[in-house]
This record gives structure tokens, C-alpha cells and sequence, in this order.
């Protein structure tokens, strides 16, 4: 089993006076495009969640709904308090483990995604960079608790060329 960490795609400024309530920031339209060929790339090598939780800030949902589009299987959607900054990696692994053993997707922010996937892999000590549109695969094998992944990849747009 996988579980895919995934930084929002790239979203308006923060603290732009267009978007007072941050919870409401969009993603870009060069956001949107570029990220769905993000996740069209990262298809074509296996990338296929059975269901996503993601933030229930916009820009979180926004890409959510890019990869139910651009990734094979039709994944189901699901919005996570635990996925706010701040995130709950105990109320995660819960929601995770409801998930049959499926490959599931965490869509959040910055700098929580990297934490998540630090704490996944147990290895305290790193430090792992996530710009925006970002995706690490962690292999859980059959366990689903903290310190037990390996972690597989990570991509950014950059790496895929995007």
C-alpha cells in the first residue's frame, strides 16, 4: 500500500488583498495546468490513488479535483480536518487505515506535508523540501503506522520536466 503526500498546487499569493480569508485561495490557472500535467506524468508511472483526503482549504480541493480527473481508477474525495496546517497524523493514519488497504493520497500544505512523510519513513532527522505540486510515495506494505514506510519517490514539476 502507498501513500501519496502531496502539496497544493501552486495557489495565489498569500496575503493577497484579493483573498482576505486564506482558507478561500485559489489555485492559478498556470497552478491548474501545470499540475495536471503533473499528475499526468506520475499516471503513466503507477500513480493511481483509490481515495484522497485533503484539506478542506480551496486550493487543497482544487487539486484533489485535478487528480480525480487527470488519474486512472476514479478515486473518492474526502475533506480532512486533519489535513489543515497543523495536521493530525494520528486522525490520518485512522482514516487511512479505514481505507482497506487501498492507495491513498494526503493533499495538504506547507511545511506539514514534508513532517508527514518524514514521520511515515521514521527518519526524524531529515529535512525534505516540498515546492508546490509536489508528491512523495510512501510504501507502507501491509503496516499503516508511523516510522514504518520507505519512502519510494518524490517529484516535483521540475524532475518530471513540467
Amino acid at each position: 500500500m502507498f501513500i501519496y503526500i502531496v502539496r497544493h498546487a501552486w495557489a495565489g499569493n498569500f496575503g493577497d488583498p484579493e483573498w482576505p480569508d486564506d482558507t478561500r485561495r485559489p489555485l492559478t490557472d498556470v497552478g491548474r495546468s501545470r499540475f495536471a500535467s503533473v499528475v499526468r506524468r506520475l499516471a503513466k508511472r503507477g500513480f493511481a490513488p483509490r481515495a484522497i483526503a485533503t484539506s478542506p482549504m480551496v486550493r487543497c480541493r482544487q487539486t484533489a479535483e485535478i487528480i480525480v480527473v487527470e488519474s486512472p481508477g476514479d478515486p473518492t474525495v474526502t475533506q480532512l480536518d486533519a489535513l489543515l496546517p497543523g495536521s493530525d497524523l494520528a486522525a490520518l493514519l485512522r482514516w487511512t487505515t479505514e481505507q482497506n488497504g487501498d492507495d491513498v493520497c494526503w493533499i495538504g500544505h506547507a511545511p506539514d506535508v514534508a513532517d508527514l512523510t518524514v514521520a511515515l519513513v521514521g527518519e526524524q532527522s531529515a529535512e525534505i523540501q516540498f515546492p508546490p505540486g509536489a508528491c512523495a510515495a510512501a510504501n507502507m506494505g501491509a503496516a499503516r503506522s508511523a516510522g514504518d514506510g520507505h519512502l519510494n519517490w518524490l517529484a516535483t514539476a521540475e524532475t518530471l520536466g513540467v
